[in-house]
């Protein structure tokens, strides 16, 4: 920036001419051709991103001038800057910590000095931490390397840069990480201490380690995609939530994201204006479930019938997909959904869907954001496959964090509810409001099979126990009604379906007046990766 010809000549002009000139040089990055290279794959740079996320001109850049000077004489003659870009920004009006690789500089290896920008631990979260605002990561880096060692002369205790602050930073600030490239090591580390974590498809791995040390491990010749691409770490490994086509659309989910949660955990989520009226009835949700309970529908139309209109922002759809959670808003309010999808397993639970139960209703308890269940559960999913995944440990840790969790929740069953995957949907720790549609079916186990069960001697013992067994299930299936649980007070209310948004939203208004006796950290850490 030239100097104003107006004013007087500054004191300092020398250094400030030397300032401006290592600013120029840390926005060159790793140089023209290294730059030229990573945008020829197809990528954008650290400097690209941060630009698309950011609201215009609100970046402000911290340790800019970090890096390795080249002196000759005394005089400098250039700054390789540091792989790390970070500082402070608006993303949507709303103040955040952000920062990333850059991998035009070593390939966003990190960089030895004693204090960090970021990357492993660093500044950047202390900032997040201190200022009580939302840390985005923006990774695209390999962490450490074996080459420090000729460097420091020695070796170090794993961790020496370590997760402490990434930890701590669960409790109480929104942490989101998207994976823009190869995330190796303590980067992708970093990715699964998350809130949310999105990648790119063909565009971003992740894994403990490469290929190389795979290979040299076990001999295996794997490549970065077959190793760590969209397909293991979101869809078979779910480490990552979500994954996307393209940089562009990571970039929006990011801020779509943070939009539903609050700064940190002691403000309140967002409420947005909402332009579909709360008292809305949608007519098809009258017909959507079919009389034959073995019959299979789209718990999603549901949903769509009943939320706030286009604001369901799914979380890993395609792991444990027999369960579907997502964020949503009621009349703009925020509300975390667990909905059971009969189109996978019936809705049971297998260890993948607990997990990613487990996992949303923690990150739900922790910000504040109260929860919706939308029950078809038939039970955990049963037979030695299921047995030998763990489902049942997996499961019953869903109902432990259920239990645990302190945020008001509503239990809405539209059709099966049974066993201890059941217990998994209830607020039982809170006031343990039930509703039902009149589809619901509720029970300690399914009157079809438990009967045989239950009544073994004596279906066996009639002179046509197939008929016995038929007029059993059918007298028990009475006694099952909806409308009778409703009678005695054991479910709390029965719902019209096409009411189903207006009563919710209620719920959700009256559930918001109270959340301000309930602001703060969580007596455990906030979200367990």
């Amino acid at each position: 920036m030239s100097a104003d010809p107006t004013e007087p000549a500054a004191v300092w002009q020398p250094e400030i001419d030397e300032l401006e000139q290592r600013r120029l040089w840390a926005e060159s990055q790793g140089g023209a051709e290294a730059v030229a290279k990573h945008h020829a794959s197809g990528r954008l740079t650290i400097r690209d991103r941060i630009a698309a996320l950011v609201d215009s001109g609100s970046f402000q850049e911290v340790g800019k001038l970090t890096g390795t000077g080249i002196y000759t004489g005394g005089k400098v003659e250039s700054v390789l800057p540091a792989p790390y870009v970070m500082g402070l920004a608006r993303i949507r009006g709303r103040a955040v910590a952000l920062g990333g690789e850059d991998f035009t500089v070593r390939g966003g290896t990190s960089w030895g000095s004693e204090r960090r920008k970021g990357g492993q631990g660093g500044f950047v979260e202390d900032f997040a931490a201190n200022y009580r605002i939302p840390l985005v990561n923006l990774i695209d880096g390999s962490g450490g390397s074996v080459s420090s060692l000729r460097k420091r002369g020695h070796s170090v205790f794993p961790g020496v840069q370590g997760f402490e602050k990434s930890v701590e930073l669960m409790g109480i600030v929104p942490v989101v990480s998207a994976v823009l490239g190869v995330a190796a090591g303590g980067p992708a580390g970093r990715a699964i201490l998350s809130h949310w974590s999105v990648m790119v498809a063909g565009k971003s791995q992740v894994f403990a380690a490469g290929p190389p040390i795979v290979k040299r491990a076990i001999g295996l010749d794997v490549t970065r995609e077959e190793l760590g691409g969209s397909k293991i770490a979101v869809d078979t490994g779910g480490v990552i939530d979500n994954v996307v086509a393209s940089e562009a659309e990571c970039l929006r989910l990011v801020a779509d994201f943070l939009s539903y949660l609050p700064q940190n955990v002691w403000e309140r989520p967002p409420v947005s204006a909402c332009q579909d009226p709360p008292e809305r009835r949608d007519a098809a949700l009258a017909s959507i479930v079919p009389r034959n309970r073995r019959k299979p529908y789209d718990m999603r139309a549901i949903l769509r019938g009943v939320f706030d209109l286009d604001s369901l922002f799914e979380i890993q759809p395609t792991y444990g997909k027999s369960v579907i959670t997502a964020l949503a808003r009621l009349a703009g309010h925020p509300v975390g959904v667990v909905a059971n999808n009969p189109m996978v397993y019936g809705g049971a639970m297998d260890a993948r869907a607990a997990r990613k139960q487990t996992h949303f209703v923690e990150l739900c308890d922790t910000f504040h954001i109260p929860l919706v269940y939308l029950v078809d559960q038939p039970g955990f999913l049963v037979g030695p496959q299921a047995e030998a995944a763990g489902t049942l440990r997996d499961g019953m840790r869903a109902v432990f964090v259920g239990i645990q969790a302190t945020v008001p929740a509503l239990t809405l069953v539209i059709r099966k509810c049974y066993g201890m995957a059941g217990m998994a949907a209830c607020d039982k720790a809170g006031i343990n409001f039930k509703a039902a549609w009149p589809s619901a079916e509720i029970g300690n186990l399914p009157i079809q099979g438990g009967a045989l069960a239950a009544f073994k001697k004596e279906i066996e013992a009639a002179s046509d126990p197939e008929k016995r067994r038929q007029e059993i299930e059918e007298e028990l299936t009475l006694l099952t009604s909806p409308f009778r649980m409703a009678e005695s007070f054991a479910v709390e209310d029965m719902i019209d379906p096409r009411e189903t948004r207006p009563y919710l939203c209620r719920f959700i208004e009256t559930a918001y007046s109270t959340l301000a006796t309930k602001l703060g950290p969580k007596h455990k850490l906030g979200v367990r990766p």
